[in-house]
C-alpha cells in the first residue's frame, strides 16, 4: 500500500510555510500584515483575495520595513479603487524592482523569484478607505530560527 502526499503537504515542499493576514476595512494608514523574526526569510509566493470590494481611489501598496535598514515598498503603489476591484478578485505581482501591482480577476502571477525579508514587518499601506484584502504568503527560513508569521 502506498502512501499519498496530501495537498498542504505538497505546498509545504514546494513553497515552504503559509500564513495568511486580513487588512480589516481599509482606510488611509499603515497596517502590520506580517512579522519576521530570528532571522531572514524566503518569500516564496504571495496573493491577496478581495474579500469586500474597494470602490473609492485608493493609491495601495505592500511594504517591507525592517527592524534595522531602510523600508522598501515591494511593489509600485497602485489605484485599486478607481476602477472597482471586485470581491473575490486575486492581486499579485512578481517581486521585480519597481515592479507594479497586478489584479486579474481569478488569476494572477506571483513572485518570479523569493524575496529574502530581514527581520521586521510586511506592512499594508493605504490611502481609501473602504474593502478588504486578505493577504496570503509562503516562505522558508533561510537562518535557523527564522519565522513568519500574521502580525
Amino acid at each position: 500500500m502506498s502512501t499519498l502526499l496530501q495537498g498542504s503537504e505538497l505546498r509545504t515542499l514546494n513553497y515552504g510555510r503559509r500564513a495568511s493576514k486580513s487588512t480589516g476595512t481599509l482606510a488611509a494608514t499603515t497596517v502590520a500584515l506580517f512579522t519576521v523574526a530570528g532571522g531572514r526569510v524566503a518569500l516564496t509566493s504571495i496573493y491577496g483575495l478581495v474579500g469586500t470590494a474597494i470602490t473609492v481611489a485608493n493609491s495601495y501598496q505592500l511594504q517591507h520595513n525592517p527592524t534595522t535598514g531602510t523600508t522598501v515598498a515591494l511593489f509600485a503603489a497602485a489605484d485599486i479603487g478607481t476602477t472597482d476591484t471586485a470581491a473575490g478578485e486575486l492581486l499579485g505581482f512578481t517581486g521585480d524592482s519597481g515592479g507594479s501591482l497586478l489584479a486579474i480577476g481569478g488569476a494572477v502571477e506571483t513572485l518570479r523569484a523569493p524575496i529574502v525579508l530581514a527581520v521586521g514587518q510586511i506592512e499594508s499601506v493605504s490611502a481609501g478607505t473602504d474593502g478588504e484584502i486578505t493577504w496570503v504568503v509562503t516562505w522558508v527560513p533561510l537562518d535557523d530560527g527564522a519565522t513568519l508569521v500574521a502580525a
